[in-house]
């Protein structure tokens, strides 16, 4: 999703920030864990854009309550509060935060939506895995592929907790078609998806000075582990996630959602056999952001190869689209993206076939996807809509991708074994290195 994403954890309100912050008590998973009550409680940690998206969404469920929200920017705490007492004014009661730890030691919450800055969603889903909460978290899964790693390592040592990664397409109806539709084998044999995403949010204008950060945000915390650096608008809401320390660009915005249906389609749960990429900012070089508007990866599976391409600052794109799939088969191809899908022969240039989708913004699918993870925590069921190997093999290919573009161009093959790339040179985008007190985060 584009643009001002979640802002990140947490503003003032139930504890003042600075207060002592008690250790996280690591709770054992229990088998068949019961499940909540009847309503279920949940919290918000980054109430900006699509987070609260989320938590909207949520809402409109029957039998689930907010009682936190949880942010470093005051103004949108201030916002969301005001938001959320109208669409429930009978818990006049919730509480409000700038610390997400503050949030997990309630022990009356049973899930949280992180909602975060794609560098901010490590630390809070391990530690929510710890003190015992279900977990809807925003895609891609972490900004690096060993924060990937961590998750899965405490996904699978908490095993009874429920986990949803918001990429809601998987939820989707007429995404489930697509995927039976390519089951009947109609059009033969697929050796060859291209995906591609072509965005002008994602060049930003000329670098502009530093300046203090706003007085409402606690910038020190909105940047956590990450590198410390002077306040910049170009780095904050709306574009954070075209820098190396907080996002990875189209690949890893739009990246992880279309690959993500690729990787469904084609009935893949392993990495690439080696990855392909190259890149630069090459179409705007005057813009001011880090991650690239240019960049080409392909992606070699043992039957098939997947070919991913953004032109960042355009509009266009291959079909029509400036975003979209194309399953390439022996008797015809497909050509998809949220508008819907078409089935073409390769003897016609019309379509053979035509279903519609529900439109850019997901807003069907996102509903489908919050009520599926509502429905799993009161029945205890771990296989959401996507689960977290989902999330996390997608976003791990989204990170191949990058790091083989930054690193020059080259085949990259990473054992996952081992946890390094075969090129020494890749080794060190795999592992973001923390800035104190912020600990990488152990299981």
């Amino acid at each position: 999703m584009p643009l001002s994403r979640r802002t990140f954890l947490h503003a003032t309100g139930a504890l003042a920030a600075g207060a002592a912050f008690p250790a996280i008590a690591s709770a054992a998973p229990a088998a068949g864990r019961a499940a909540p009550s009847e309503t279920v409680n949940v919290a918000l940690i980054g109430c900006n854009s699509m987070g609260w998206g989320d938590l909207a969404t949520l809402l409109r469920n029957k039998g689930v309550r907010c009682l936190a929200l949880c942010d470093v920017d005051r103004d949108v705490l201030a916002r969301r509060t005001g938001d959320l007492a109208k669409r429930q004014p009978s818990t006049p009661g919730f509480a409000t935060y700038d610390d997400y730890r503050r949030v997990l030691d309630r022990k009356d919450i049973d899930a949280v939506l992180i909602g975060t800055p794609d560098h901010w969603h490590c630390l809070p889903f391990v530690d929510a895995c710890k003190a015992g909460k279900d977990i809807y978290v925003q895609k891609p899964l972490a900004n690096s592929i060993a924060e990937c790693e961590v998750m899965e390592d405490a996904a699978r040592k908490y095993s009874d907790r429920v986990i949803q990664v918001g990429q809601q397409q998987r939820s989707g109806t007429y995404w489930k078609e697509l995927i039976a539709y390519l089951e009947t084998g109609a059009i033969g044999r697929v050796n060859r998806v291209n995906v591609w995403a072509n965005f002008g949010y994602a060049v930003l204008p000329p670098p502009i000075p530093d300046t203090a950060a706003p007085k409402n945000v606690d910038y020190d915390k909105w940047l956590g582990p990450a590198p410390a650096r002077p306040f910049n608008a170009h780095r904050f809401h709306g574009s954070w996630r075209m820098w190396w320390d907080y996002g990875g660009g189209l690949l890893t915005d739009w990246g992880v959602h279309l690959l993500d249906i690729v990787l469904w389609g084609m009935k893949v749960d392993t990495l690439p056999l080696r990855t392909l990429a190259c890149g630069g900012n090459l179409l705007f070089p005057e813009g001011s952001q880090e991650t690239y508007d240019t960049v080409s990866v392909s992606y070699q599976f043992k039957d098939f190869v997947v070919n991913w391409e953004n032109n960042a600052g355009l509009h266009t794109g291959p079909y029509g689209k400036n975003y979209g799939i194309m399953f390439h088969g022996s008797k015809g191809y497909i050509v998809a993206n949220r508008s819907g899908w078409e089935v073409f022969s390769e003897r016609s240039p019309k379509p053979t076939k035509s279903v519609h989708g529900d439109g850019w913004g997901n807003p069907g699918s996102l509903s489908l996807h919050t009520t599926n993870f509502l429905e799993c925590i009161k029945t205890r069921n771990t296989r959401t809509a996507c689960t977290l190997a989902s999330g996390s093999l997608c976003a791990k290919l989204a990170h191949l991708g990058n790091i083989g573009a930054r690193i020059g161009g080259g085949a990259l093959v990473y054992d996952e074994k081992a946890r390094k790339f075969d090129v020494e040179a890749a080794n060190k985008f795999l592992k973001p290195t923390y800035r104190a007190p912020w600990k990488f985060p152990q299981v």
